[in-house]
């Protein structure tokens, strides 16, 4: 049932992109304000659906927080995506950027509800996920990478306000905040996920330690979440000390999403402690 429930929700994400597309092209902020509820709609669908998987799980006896599989994880990532970017959309009282961050939960939806290759059955806890750290690691990992994805659609935003021309751009260009808002509002999310991505290696290594008796084993999940750490630790740097805006650390917030990409699927499917996380 609460599968059924969140392949719809898919629908709903795109449903939003297209509204907030229509609101950017055509100037219309009539598109704008119904792409807003909509989205809001698709987040409280998709809560509904999470809570009645961990109901599920419990009446099936292997009760758990549904975080514990590529499918679930997928869900969880794209309902972090839509909530932080609400809050965004609430604080600012500005919409464009919802054009970039839908697709973004849109994707995650799609691939987890209807590739063939992802299992959206309710599956018992591999012995190392039977911990109380589980919630901890997963929560602050993907709340992360989800600031960082909302820094990778700001970046976007700057780039194309840079083909902003005097005599007059499109409506979607003209409708983007300034350069200079795009720029601290795209630092301010990767402080937030730089953060929230240092406590989930903390919380990581505590749990490994835990459960294969190492706090670090350079598994590739483990690697490829230092790089990912050490690109935006790179581009802080870079900001901070070297005085870096504009295109140079928009470029930097793209690779340092490409890193969170590969971190979250392509080592799935290498082989290493973390390998459970694609069935």
């Amino acid at each position: 049932m609460n599968s059924i429930i969140l392949s719809y929700i898919t629908f709903v994400y795109f449903a939003s992109f297209m509204l907030y597309l229509l609101m950017m092209v055509m100037g219309k902020e009539y598109f704008g304000r119904l792409a807003t509820v909509v989205t809001l709609a698709g987040l409280l669908g998709q809560s509904f659906a999470i809570v009645l998987r961990w109901i599920e799980s419990y009446k099936l006896g292997i009760g758990h927080a549904p975080l514990s599989n590529l499918y679930e994880s997928l869900i969880f990532f794209a309902w972090t995506i839509v909530f932080l970017y609400l809050l965004i959309e609430w604080r600012t009282k500005n919409r464009s950027l919802g054009v970039f961050a839908t697709p973004l939960a849109f994707l995650a939806m799609a691939y987890a509800s209807y590739s063939p290759t992802i299992s959206t059955g309710i599956q018992p806890l591999v012995p190392a996920l039977k911990s109380n750290w589980l919630i901890a690691h997963v929560l602050t990992c993907f709340f992360g990478y989800a600031a960082f994805g909302l820094a990778f659609g700001l970046s976007l935003m700057y780039l194309l306000k840079q083909r902003e021309k005097p005599e007059g751009s499109s409506v979607f260009i003209r409708i983007l905040p300034e350069s200079s808002i795009l720029d601290d509002m795209s630092y301010q999310m990767v402080v937030i996920g730089f953060l929230l991505l240092t406590l989930g290696i903390i919380t990581g290594s505590v749990w490994a330690h835990s459960a294969w008796g190492s706090y670090w084993s350079w598994d590739p999940k483990e690697t490829w979440s230092l790089i990912t750490w050490l690109v935006y630790a790179a581009l802080l740097h870079s900001r901070m000390v070297r005085g870096w805006r504009g295109n140079r650390l928009a470029l930097l917030c793209i690779i340092g999403f490409s890193c969170v990409l590969f971190t979250y699927f392509g080592v799935n499917y290498l082989a290493g402690l973390h390998s459970y996380a694609k069935s």
